[in-house]
């Protein structure tokens, strides 16, 4: 398969603020006018639209059967992940060269535990991850090679149950499915971590 492992081009974005500082910092689509003045960012530009749409799809209501926080701070998340699965929970992410687009053949699957919370990545001035947990989702490392010998480690989710999920998905767009119909699985990219329990 042909994939390319993305990051962010805002590096600001992978700096989390302290967590006294994030817990004081307006986060809110009723505080947006002063969001943007704290941040200098103008009102309408694409940077104040995507910051928007985050704080909008953090406050929307999860899905049935699914637990979940945006994380300000990496306190927060931390928090958050082992209130779902323990002390013993580690970070699992992607590593892979971003440079260009490579062919890559899968080497071998690890399968984790079913338990696991997913933290992505979400386009803000500051760090911000949506973190969720759902008993439905199944967590694999892949190790891959490619055409010419470069290797990665891979981080995959498979959605088991996605009857209730949006039936404008780009997932169902492109795999030509219906919501419940099957199991939806994606790499993810470098900047989202998957946490999962060691027991």
């Amino acid at each position: 398969m042909n994939l390319q492992f993305s990051t962010p081009t805002n590096h600001q974005a992978y700096k989390f603020l302290p967590r006294q500082l994030a817990d004081s910092t307006p986060f809110s689509s009723n505080k947006l006018p002063e969001i943007y003045s704290e941040f200098s960012v103008n009102p309408g530009s694409d940077e104040a639209a995507a910051m928007k749409k985050t704080i909008q799809e953090c406050e929307d209501a999860g899905i049935r059967g699914e637990e979940k926080l945006c994380a300000t701070s990496l306190e927060s998340m931390v928090d958050f992940t082992t209130s779902k699965l323990g002390r013993d929970a580690v970070a699992l992410s992607t590593e892979a060269d971003t440079a260009e687009r490579k062919l890559y053949r899968i080497e071998a699957v690890t399968p984790k535990k079913s338990a696991v919370v997913v933290c992505h990545q979400q386009e803000y001035a500051y760090a911000v991850f949506y973190c969720h947990k759902t008993d439905t989702t199944a967590a694999y490392e892949v190790s891959l090679v490619g055409s010419g010998g470069a290797k990665a480690e891979a981080v995959a989710v498979c959605h088991r149950d996605t009857a209730e999920w949006n039936p404008k998905h780009l997932a169902f767009e492109v795999l030509k499915v219906k919501p419940g119909t099957a199991p939806v699985c994606h790499y993810l990219p470098q900047n989202h971590i998957v946490w999962v329990s060691k027991n």
